[in-house]
């Protein structure tokens, strides 16, 4: 049986106990939350997240429907807040509706909507409600999204949102000074994005967001491999190996002309011409995005310092399950999900 040493504790575990019904792992002292997104980390393991695009609808069974693609294959799910300025659901509608059947959401806090008022009442809210995950982000322009008319916010930016929610968690008291009487017990992270201009600033920006409380890192899409490793080299050099926890952005390009499409208009990305031409040349396009999805993940696994994957696939969601048990990373592992334990492990029980 494969052990895996606790990260920073001087404890060992096995995921193989982890299945088992009414086991899971272990919170340790260190934990700053009870999630199991934060105890798959800190126990070694590489993680795996996605994102759950919220509906444009009151119905909560569209969000249960949306997350059941992701069952046994994922160990948290971010639900985005206002992503591309558009509007949805809210995320910490969406991270309520998760928590009360069991699923590890991850709660997005953006800057442009909201001032710090009513952030720091979302971070208690969301607690209060069970999300034990939290990533916070400045947020997207207004102009780049269906209400190009509203009036942004930016009360905040993702450095003082994290000094702010840490404050909350840590030193039990509002941004004012007044103390409340209950802190939030949450795993908080920001976003990166290793692959932009200049590069030689993202790993300074991101040991900024580490010193402001940043526990976990969810990247930009990552699509060259060599600029990757030239950012993970610079990190580990600041010494945040042992500080914060990467996962890197990868998600399957439908076609070459979507690639094409993205790394012109979206800002920050970058995709390689080799990985366009791949495509371009593919029968199948989707399928080579795919593959070459699949090969990105296997890579990045050997990357020394990443710690798991974010997995984006924006209206290909039904195809993280086949990426995931392709590329091999849960190594056996399966997340947990609503009904597991009385489904896939119901001959361990007897039942």
């Amino acid at each position: 049986m494969r052990r895996i040493g606790w990260r920073r504790q001087e404890r060992t575990v096995k995921f193989e106990d982890e299945p088992v019904p009414g086991y899971p792992l272990p919170i340790l002292p260190g934990h700053t939350s009870p999630g199991r997104f934060e105890r798959v980390l800190r126990a070694g393991g590489f993680a795996v997240t996605t994102e759950l695009a919220p509906p444009d609808s009151a119905d909560p069974e569209e969000v249960y429907k949306r997350a059941r693609v992701f069952d046994g294959y994922v160990d948290a799910i971010n639900a985005t807040d206002g992503s591309g300025a558009n509007c949805h659901m809210s995320s910490l509608a969406v991270c309520a509706l998760l928590t009360r059947v069991g699923y590890a959401p991850i709660m997005q806090i953006a800057c442009r909507d909201k001032n710090r008022i009513a952030i720091q009442g979302d971070i208690l809210g969301g607690a209060a409600m069970g999300v034990c995950n939290m990533l916070c982000l400045t947020g997207d322009g207004v102009q780049a999204g269906d209400h190009p008319q509203a009036k942004p916010v930016f009360d905040l930016d993702c450095v003082s949102l994290l000094d702010i929610a840490r404050t909350l968690r840590d030193d039990h008291h509002f941004q004012s000074g007044r103390k409340i009487s209950f802190a939030p017990r949450v795993f908080l992270g920001a976003a990166e994005n290793p692959t932009g201009l200049p590069y030689a600033w993202r790993p300074q920006r991101l040991a900024k967001k580490v010193a402001a409380g940043a526990q976990f890192i969810q990247t930009q899409y990552c699509y060259d491999l060599p600029l990757l490793r030239g950012f993970m080299d610079h990190v580990e050099a600041l010494g945040l190996f042992d500080k914060v926890y990467i996962l890197v952005g990868v998600g399957p390009l439908r076609s070459a002309k979507t690639a094409d499409w993205m790394r012109r208009n979206v800002p920050g990305m970058h995709v390689p011409d080799a990985i366009i031409e791949r495509l371009s040349g593919a029968q199948d396009q989707a399928r080579e995005g795919r593959n070459i999805c699949i090969e990105l993940i296997q890579s990045m696994r050997e990357i020394r310092g990443v710690s798991g994957v974010h997995i984006m696939a924006y209206r290909q969601e039904e195809s993280v399950a086949e990426i995931v048990d392709k590329s091999g990373i849960l190594n056996g592992r399966p997340p947990w999900y609503p009904e597991r334990d009385t489904t896939q492990y119901s001959h361990r029980t007897g039942s």
